[in-house]
Formats: structure tokens, sequence, C-alpha cells
């Protein structure tokens, strides 16, 4: 069936999956480039709008390029195609491919990206770990609970089954044979939960980006007083389980356009040297 459709269908669509209105207040989402009277035919999801999937989105001739990240997140001055962002929308522009980002309201709802990961470890009556003011049964990251207690390390075997393989993989702070049920978790960056009360009072915390000093004090808080282990896994990877669900609702409600999830790995490492396996690595500290 060949496609009627316009760009103003698909923002229609998206408003209605990931409203605006429940962005993040610092957050750009929306429309980035393009106009609404443009044919729509075919749509291109990625988590990155980066040299590769603008590539593939050109190659493959999409009338729309939709990610999760937004490309103007912060403030820029310049489109000059001197910079990397400026080349992209530069290339994007003159060939006729929109750009829109769904991000943190991409986030909060039930099918969202956290929503997604919950499911895919069957967690059970998983709920928002920070609600959203609009409506308490979305918001930001989830809290849950397994069938049965696991070992932590069985469960970070699981984490890592249901993600793409990356070169960071699965990073575990913990007592490898702690029984863990209570999961809390967040896709993409997520130490700035570290100290909610849902984060703190779950067995686990699942998220990226932890960075050095938040995740050290966090554990030397659950030695103290108890708390959660960490999994800190790649951020790519964390938010590229929510895309397949999302390009097939689209493709459901925008019959004739082909939609389609790239498949190129916009994680940024390429190699690791000189790793520690962790049972190496948890002799060395003690544990």
């Amino acid at each position: 069936m060949e496609s009627t459709h316009t760009l103003a269908d698909l923002r229609a669509a998206a408003q209605r999956l990931w409203p605006v209105e429940t962005a993040e207040s610092w957050d750009r989402v929306g429309l980035v480039s393009g106009r609404d009277d443009a044919p729509l035919t075919r749509v291109l999801l990625a988590v990155d709008a980066v040299a590769s999937t603008v590539d593939e989105a050109i190659e493959w001739g999409a009338s729309a390029l939709l990610t999760h990240h937004p490309l103007l997140l912060r403030g820029i001055h310049t489109l000059a195609e001197d910079t990397a962002k400026g080349a992209l929308l530069a290339r994007m522009i003159r060939a006729d491919c929109a750009l829109y980002a769904a991000h943190t309201n991409a986030d909060q709802p039930a099918a969202g990206v956290s929503d997604v990961i919950a499911k895919r470890l069957g967690l059970q009556h998983a709920t928002p770990i920070v609600p959203h003011a609009s409506d308490a049964a979305i918001g930001i990251g989830r809290v849950g609970d397994l069938a049965r207690p696991e070992r932590l390390a069985d469960f970070a075997e699981r984490v890592a089954a249901i993600l793409p393989a990356t070169v960071s993989g699965v990073r575990v702070a913990g007592d490898p044979d702690r029984a863990v049920q209570r999961i809390a978790l967040l896709g993409g960056a997520g130490d700035s939960l570290l100290d909610h009360p849902a984060v703190r009072g779950a067995d686990v915390y699942l998220t990226s980006d932890l960075r050095h000093h938040p995740a050290q004090e966090s554990i030397e808080l659950t030695l103290a007083t108890g708390g959660p282990a960490l999994i800190d896994v790649a951020h790519w990877a964390s938010e590229s389980l929510w895309l397949d669900g999302a390009a097939e609702i689209l493709a459901e409600m925008l019959p004739g356009v082909e939609v389609r999830v790239s498949q190129k790995r916009t994680d940024p490492w390429d190699f690791a040297v000189g790793s520690a396996a962790g049972a190496a690595s948890a002799a060395a500290k003690g544990r």
C-alpha cells in the first residue's frame, strides 16, 4: 500500500505515543528539522543521530530519522558544515530527510525505555522510580520484583543476554553470590538517582554511565548500612531495546509507511585492552 502520509502524521503519532509535555524541563524533543507537508514514506529509528545512522537514513531514502537522543540538546551557535552537527543537519536537509527526537518523553510511558527493560527482565509490579507530576503511572525508571530471588551473578548474566554486545559489556559491583529480587533500573545515565529511596531500598540498581565517585560512595554506603549492588551497562545498549517496539507501533499507526530500526551500533567504543576478569577483579578488591 502506497503511503499518503506526510511528516505531520509522524509528528501526530509521536505526540500520541510520547507527548512532548512529559519530557523533562531541560530536554529538547520533537521535530528538529523538516516540514509538515513533506511526503512520508520511510522512517528509520535509531538511538543517535550520528554519521553512520544519517548515512543509513539517506541511503535508504528515509523521509525521517527518529532518534532517542536529541542532536541539539545543548545550544549551538552555528550550522557551519565544518562542525559535526552542522554537517549532519545540512546533509539531512539536502536529502529531504527530517529529524525527530523522542528522549525523556520516551523514557516515561508504558513501553518506554525503562519499561521495556523491566519487562524483558521479568520484573513484576514495576512502577516508576520518579512518577511524573501529571500521571503517577508514568515516570522515570522502574522498580519491581523478580518472581524469585536470584544470585547477583546470574541476574547480571541475564542482563547481558538481553542487551546487544558492547565493548564495555556489563559491569557489576557487589557480591556475586548475593541473593537479589528487588530491582531498580533506569535506561540511560542514572547516577543522579543513586540516593533515591526506591533505589537504596532495592537489591540491585541497573543503569548506565555510573561515574567513579558516585558509584564508589554508593557501594561504601551499601557496605555500611545496606543498599543495592550496582550493574552498569552501556548507555546505547540500554536504550536500544526500546526501538523495536516503537517501530512496530509506528508502523501500525502509519499504514503504508515503511518503518525500520537501524542496525548500526552507535556505542562510541571500538575495543578495550587490559580489562580484568570479574573473578580476578573481585579477588583484588578482597571480596
